[in-house]
């Protein structure tokens, strides 16, 4: 099977994720989306961007791969991670990350040429005595932070 890219609205990508994976609510500051499709244009992947989900890193300059969903397509990922890249510097980024959690071999970035920058420890949550917040399902994972090439 070989798949093509395709233009993805923001509401299909949501649904999509929304589809495959319930546990995740659709990325806040979505620049754009971009989705892969098999012969019969059915949908199989999609990659959402955005501003960068951390403060310091929301130059203005960089996006952030918020979102990476597949149906468990053949190299649809990486496919994806490389266009992401493109089109963000088509629109004049400089600068293209993402995360994996720990257990996440992060194939796919290294197959779309994707370099590992930082290793981030372990946050004990987001939650404060002044600023109360939820558990969200992420904190006290392991992350790796990877820069598109």
């Amino acid at each position: 099977m070989t798949l093509h890219l395709v233009p993805v609205r923001s509401r299909e990508a949501a649904a999509f994720v929304d589809l495959w994976h319930r546990h995740h609510r659709p990325p806040p500051g979505q620049i754009f989306a971009v989705g892969a499709a098999d012969q019969h244009e059915t949908l199989r992947a999609v990659a959402i961007t955005g501003r960068p989900v951390a403060r310091h890193l929301d130059d203005g300059m960089t996006l952030e791969v918020t979102r990476t969903c597949s149906d468990g397509a053949f190299n649809a990922n990486s496919l994806l991670l490389g266009a992401s890249w493109r089109a963000a510097r088509a629109l004049g980024y400089r600068r293209l990350i993402t995360y994996t959690q720990s257990g996440e071999s992060g194939s796919s970035l290294r197959g779309a040429g994707w370099k590992v920058i930082a290793q981030r420890p372990p946050r004990p949550g987001w939650s404060t005595t002044s600023r109360p917040r939820a558990n969200r399902g992420t904190d006290c994972i392991a992350r790796t932070l990877w820069e598109a090439p």
